[in-house]
């Protein structure tokens, strides 16, 4: 056989990821509020985009037919409508399609402000976190910022010391963590800074001293013995239980009795006064607020079924600037900026159509996860059934990828309260005497409400099983044990121990 160069074609397929459809993906899993952010940036690129208020993309545009755009079911008909995954596919960035257009504005006469309804739950009548319409004041505008912890200390330490003490002050403080506790060694500072270990010592009394009360302590006692000190609290019974947390941990009441020497009423005193301190008081001080979740869809019950909409007061309204391209390009243009503008409206009508697109996906999953769990939210989580991404990507015709991308970062607000989508997504349990699979959640609010209310009849693990095997639920003892303790509940000795706590 003979060796030398040879020309083959083969053909092949394979999906190329573009820009754009790295972008589409993207913007599936990013929530309401990181769109927002992300189309921010856009506008900042991008000349031909402009940003208008908010976008109210509750669903697609209805046609003024009698039956107001809903189907059988009471849903929103979105059936018509490419997928994501079809957009995806297509790639098609260069069709000019109206996707900006003011559906609303050319359809409907608005009479008063009242009529356009772009409030924070778009006319569902749910209050949402943050609600209210634009112009409400934001109150944490009004808010004094807030200082950290080793600020605080810092400024103390200028009245109070001076000189040499207010380095050696410096250097500790910066070993106080976040909690306040002093995390360093002083006699690694004193051999640093070259000055004597009762020196050091000194100073870090003077911390001790400052405000929060227990700050710059080494352990909890003497993180506890400093605020009792303060609050002339430190006699010896005090310090002996103090210097014996580790007893009150384990409910030992009556070995601590005798060690302190008091009887049952001073020692319940004693045990109130330890609960009144606080074990991490740098924590007053500094870090972020949290943000507050915002839905990113809103569900409410109608007379016709189910309204599903997006929140509109986080999706500003996204337009593309005709009459600037127009300008633009009727100007004088060499080859790179008629290619430049080319790209740039390219790039805007490819992310018109992608978050149009993104909002007719959600909405759908959103509405599929409604049917397939309309028992919870007509009465409740003891009805929430299992499901998994399969069943609903099987039950809309998309991928399984798409749809866990979809329920990423997003919350659901109904009457049941706030969710997060992923959380109508659990695992099955199965029912007694081949009965339907429960959902796990179910079984966790079952396990919750017999804790609650076990009195003083302390339920154990295994009596957990008997109750729940009452009610229909099938679960081996290490099942019924990791429930209770994702629900954040101890075992049956914990709680003893806590009981004889609260009544010591």
């Amino acid at each position: 056989m003979a060796l030398g160069p040879r020309l083959d074609l083969r053909q092949s397929q394979s999906l190329v990821m573009t820009p754009q459809l790295q972008q589409a993906i993207k913007l599936l899993a990013l929530s309401n509020l990181e769109v927002e952010a992300f189309i921010a940036e856009e506008i900042e690129k991008n000349p031909l985009l402009e940003g208008t208020g908010t976008e109210a993309t509750d669903s697609e545009p209805r046609d003024g037919g009698d039956d107001d755009g809903l189907d059988a079911d009471g849903f929103d008909d979105f059936d018509a409508e490419p997928t994501a995954d079809r957009l995806i596919e297509a790639g098609d960035a260069q069709a000019d399609a109206p996707l900006d257009a003011d559906y609303d504005a050319e359809t409907f006469h608005h009479d008063s402000a009242a009529d356009s309804a772009r409030g924070m739950d778009g006319g569902l009548g749910l209050d949402g976190p943050g609600g209210g319409s634009e112009e409400a004041p934001d109150l944490d505008a009004f808010a004094a910022a807030s200082i950290s912890l080793h600020e605080h200390l810092t400024a103390q330490a200028g009245e109070l010391l001076s000189g040499a003490d207010l380095v050696i002050a410096a250097q500790l403080i910066d070993m106080i963590d976040e909690a306040g506790y002093f995390e360093g060694e002083t006699f690694d500072v004193a051999q640093r800074l070259d000055v004597p270990l009762f020196h050091v010592e000194r100073v870090l009394g003077v911390i001790q001293g400052m405000d929060p009360s227990g700050v710059g302590a080494r352990n909890l006692a003497e993180c506890i013995a400093i605020q009792a000190k303060e609050a002339d609290r430190y006699d010896p019974a005090m310090a002996t239980l103090i210097g014996n947390l580790d007893l009150l941990a384990r409910g030992a009441i009556p070995q601590l009795r005798r060690l302190c020497g008091v009887d049952e009423e001073d020692m319940a005193d004693m045990i109130q006064e330890l609960r009144g301190y606080d074990p991490k008081p740098g924590l007053r001080f500094g870090g972020e607020p949290p943000a507050p979740v915002v839905p990113d869809i809103f569900i409410a019950r109608t007379a016709n079924g189910w309204a599903i909409e997006l929140n509109s007061a986080t999706l500003p309204r996204l337009l593309v600037n005709r009459a600037y391209y127009a300008e633009l390009s009727s100007g004088p243009q060499d080859k790179s900026s008629k290619a430049w503008l080319s790209e740039c409206l390219a790039s805007a009508n490819w992310l018109i159509k992608a978050l149009d697109q993104r909002a007719r996906t959600i909405v759908k999953v959103a509405r599929e996860i409604v049917k397939q769990q309309e028992a919870f939210f007509l009465h409740g989580v003891e009805h929430l059934r299992p499901l998994t991404l399969k069943a609903v990507a099987d039950a809309i015709g998309m991928h399984e990828s798409t749809i866990s991308r979809v329920t990423s970062n997003k919350y659901l607000m109904c009457e049941r309260g706030l969710h997060e989508l992923k959380y109508f997504f659990t695992s099955g349990v199965a029912g007694t005497d081949g009965g339907d699979a429960v959902s796990a959640e179910t079984v966790k609010s079952q396990i919750a409400k017999l804790i609650a209310a076990e009195g003083d009849d302390i339920l154990s693990d295994d009596k957990l099983v008997d109750l729940l095997k009452e009610k229909g639920f099938d679960l081996a003892r290490r099942t019924v044990a990791k429930y209770r303790e994702a629900i954040g509940l101890g075992s049956s000795v914990q709680r003893r121990r806590q009981r004889a706590m609260k009544a010591a």
